[in-house]
């Protein structure tokens, strides 16, 4: 009887946890006071009882908050951490993709520390490029760190919004963090991102940008590829709106758009597929194939928006390097 009673008398104590706020407080002070690793087991410890009651409210408010403190100490794998399982929660607790979620989101992305990397040695660095090295492994765990969150609020956001692929805003935000951020920069991922976005105008800010620094002949290739991304998602819209701010952004710069035989192929492309013209899809396709076999997946794109706009069903639908570009 007294083993039933005690029972009892902890699962009411549990129902009854009081609201967080002065446990938010004590932490927050804890991280202020440098107590980083400490912290982050009672953050997690603490909203794990909110959880086990179903209180995913209360423990939505823990984990932001020692999201957000951590993040504010520079202390970016804790601060990460506590962002998933922010995300987690929402999972977990059903919550419908809403604009009040996403400004939260978007507070603890605002969080993530956003350090330029330097480019050139100067004299701050050794000849061996320590302090070089240094900062590109930071930089990598900050962008691994954003992305994963990013990621996670992605899926939640497919899973309970209303876009199969995921909130827009959620994407323009991951693609802008992995441009900015990253060491290395993936511009096939970015693009991935940018097309499920809802912001070709800064997608077009993006590209420009990389044209000005990228490696001669990558620049037609990245304009190419975020145009057929967009058009293997049946986009023609905002592939012509791309196209369209590319150009007037370089002309305010009195920069030249691209001549080559690939943004060739592009120009013709655009407005072929406005009318049902496959025999002419098909054609530049012939011509313009040595310019389009330049990257590896430019086929499989232009395989897929054949079957978007002409019905031509591809011979191994979803499969390749076409479904790993679009994975989250």
């Amino acid at each position: 009887m007294s083993r039933s009673l005690s029972m009892r008398g902890s699962m009411r104590s549990r129902r009854d946890l009081p609201p967080p706020g002065k446990t938010i407080e004590r932490l927050e002070s804890m991280v202020d006071g440098g107590n980083f690793y400490e912290a982050q087991q009672m953050y997690k410890s603490t909203s794990a009882r909110y959880i086990a009651v179903h209180k995913y409210s209360e423990a939505l408010d823990i984990l932001q908050s020692g999201a957000l403190v951590q993040l504010k100490h520079g202390q970016v794998t804790c601060g990460g951490e506590l962002a998933v399982l922010f995300v987690d929660i929402l999972i977990t607790g059903e919550f419908p993709y809403s604009e009040q979620f996403f400004d939260r989101i978007r507070k603890i992305y605002e969080a993530f520390p956003r350090i330029t990397v330097p480019h050139f040695l100067g004299e701050d660095y050794d000849d061996e490029g320590h302090k070089l090295s240094e900062a590109i492994s930071a930089a990598k765990v900050r962008a691994e760190s954003c992305s994963s969150f990013l990621k996670a609020a992605i899926r939640w956001s497919a899973e309970f919004g209303t876009s199969r692929n995921g909130s827009p805003e959620l994407h323009v935000m991951l693609a802008e963090y992995i441009y900015s951020e990253s060491p290395e920069t993936d511009m096939t991922k970015v693009s991935s991102h940018f097309v499920r976005g809802n912001d070709p105008k800064k997608f077009a800010s993006m590209l420009v940008n990389f044209m000005s620094k990228c490696y001669p002949g990558e620049d037609d290739t990245a304009i190419a590829r975020g145009i057929l991304m967009y058009l293997s998602q049946g986009n023609l819209r905002d592939a012509n709106l791309l196209m369209d701010e590319m150009k007037e952004q370089l002309k305010s710069v009195n920069s030249d758009f691209p001549k080559t035989d690939l943004i060739q192929f592009i120009m013709y492309l655009l407005p072929t597929l406005e009318r049902d013209a496959y025999p002419l899809f098909r054609t530049l396709r012939q011509k313009y194939k040595t310019s389009t076999d330049r990257d590896a997946v430019f086929q499989e794109l232009l395989d897929e928006i054949a079957a978007k706009f002409y019905n031509i069903q591809r011979q191994n639908p979803l499969e390749g390097l076409f479904s790993e570009m679009f994975r989250i």
